[in-house]
């Protein structure tokens, strides 16, 4: 099948690299590059869904809350952390 298509200069300049190194001509080139691209993709209604593990991190020290990380971090670890 012929049809036309606009390459970005980078992407056309990658294939004429390829296309000399290879030895190929450019078209070949091209379409396995493109077969290629689309082998590796997923179709979107394969993903699976992310899920979370909750696990218990245990009670804190008195005085210590979950509420702030950031002064949390500072008072366990002090000002360094930074």
């Amino acid at each position: 099948m012929r049809t036309t298509l606009t390459l970005d200069e980078d992407v056309a300049a990658k294939l004429k690299a390829e296309s000399r190194r290879a030895g190929r001509p450019f078209r070949e080139i091209l379409n396995d590059t493109l077969r290629r691209g689309l082998a590796t993709r997923r179709p979107s209604g394969q993903r699976q869904a992310f899920r979370v593990k909750a696990r218990d991190l245990g009670d804190l020290k008195p005085g210590l809350s979950l509420d702030n990380i950031a002064e949390l971090v500072e008072r366990v670890e002090g000002s360094a952390h930074r």
